[in-house]
């Protein structure tokens, strides 16, 4: 009888046993919200009927969130589940934890995507700085004028870009 080694479970991590980038962008995106809620760890998880340290891993993607977990922070921040993996950058999402078990796709490691990462925008103090001023604003209807103010000019920016 010949004993065979049982392959250790990566619970979705990359080979190299880091949290998966996914994990860290549902994480990331899970924070953002937060912030711009202005709630706490702490508040956020005592919604969730958790401790604010599982807030924080799942913020960080050292801990993977569930997909009922993931219906219930939607719900919580009254956000749709596809919010959580909005504006992913295609590189993370070819991290997928299929693509590290198949041996016929060779992934892209953390060091190679760690830029674009640093580069999301939605990351950025600006950002989030950005979108609470935008919502403490009362006139909702001066919102959506600046609101369309600033899409034109982003459009009128690329279009200047391009010549």
């Amino acid at each position: 009888m010949t004993l065979q080694k049982s392959k250790k479970s990566s619970r979705g991590r990359t080979p190299s046993g880091q949290p998966n980038p996914i994990d860290i962008h549902v994480g990331n995106r899970i924070r953002l919200r937060r912030s711009i809620l202005g709630w706490s760890q702490e508040k956020l998880a005592a919604m969730l009927g958790l401790t604010f340290q599982q807030v924080q891993k799942y913020e960080r993607g050292s801990n993977r969130v569930g997909a009922s977990r993931l219906w219930d922070i939607g719900n919580v921040m009254n956000v749709p589940i596809n919010f959580f993996f909005e504006d992913m950058d295609k590189n993370v999402a070819s991290q997928s934890p299929r693509v590290f078990s198949s041996s016929e796709t060779e992934p892209l490691r953390l060091n190679e995507i760690s830029d674009d990462i640093d580069m999301d925008p939605m990351k950025r103090q600006e950002t989030l700085e950005l979108v609470k001023a935008y919502y403490k604003i009362n006139n909702r209807k001066t919102a959506k004028i600046l609101y369309d103010l600033i899409i034109a000019l982003s459009k009128s920016n690329a279009v200047q870009k391009m010549d």
